[in-house]
């Protein structure tokens, strides 16, 4: 079977993309990281590929159109043969000319049991908080298919989490991100093989 070429973009430090290319060199992904992509150029993820000697590449955002911000990153991801693109804490939003591009091949994560605490402002410690805020006993999250939808598209894999007394933001963020560090491989594993089938709002799992 053909390895897929994985491209990520990050903002951050980049933690799901580590589990992502550790899984990878485990073996556990049929597939590679072949670019990482940041619109910050101190992004720490841009650093993680350096060390794993994958193509890093940094667009800044500021002073450039969107469109053309957008363009430069399709051009990258394009130049390095794509079949997947993962979002690991990509802060920006992307337009539609992105998302219809890449539709059934653009994944991102959510630390949170969509469609609960998505949305505008939903992420990082934001959605925990907000979590604690309402009173829920369990949290956990998941990964999707972007759509042009904030965190509204079809939901590929889930994993709950307990919340318990006690708990910060922080905290759970903590427990929430250890589950996400092994979710998104599986889900990009399933990519890889072929298995994820969408049907309306719903993907399913084919066996083989």
């Amino acid at each position: 079977m053909k390895r897929i070429r994985i491209g990520v973009l990050a903002s951050g430090g980049g933690t799901n993309l580590q589990a992502i290319i550790d899984a990878c060199e485990r073996g556990e992904i049929d597939g590679d990281v072949v670019v990482v992509i940041s619109n910050m150029p101190d992004a720490f993820a841009l650093e993680r590929a350096r060390k794993h000697r994958i193509d890093a590449f940094s667009f800044p955002h500021q002073g450039v159109s969107r469109e053309q911000h957008e363009a430069d990153v399709i051009g990258c991801l394009e130049q390095h043969k794509v079949d997947l693109v993962c979002l690991a804490g990509y802060l920006r939003m992307l337009t539609p000319v992105f998302i219809n591009k890449y539709a059934g091949r653009l994944m991102n994560t959510h630390p949170a049991l969509l469609p609960s605490f998505g949305g505008k402002g939903m992420h990082g410690l934001n959605v925990h908080q907000a979590v604690l805020d309402y009173g829920c006993k369990v949290s956990g999250c998941t990964i999707h298919f972007v759509t042009l939808e904030v965190d509204g598209g079809p939901i590929i894999l889930q994993k709950s989490v307990p919340v318990q007394e006690g708990d910060t933001a922080e905290t759970l963020q903590e427990r929430v991100l250890k589950e996400e560090h092994k979710l998104y491989p599986r889900a990009v594993q399933l990519f890889a093989q072929g298995k994820l089938k969408q049907d309306g709002r719903r993907i399913l799992i084919l066996e083989t």
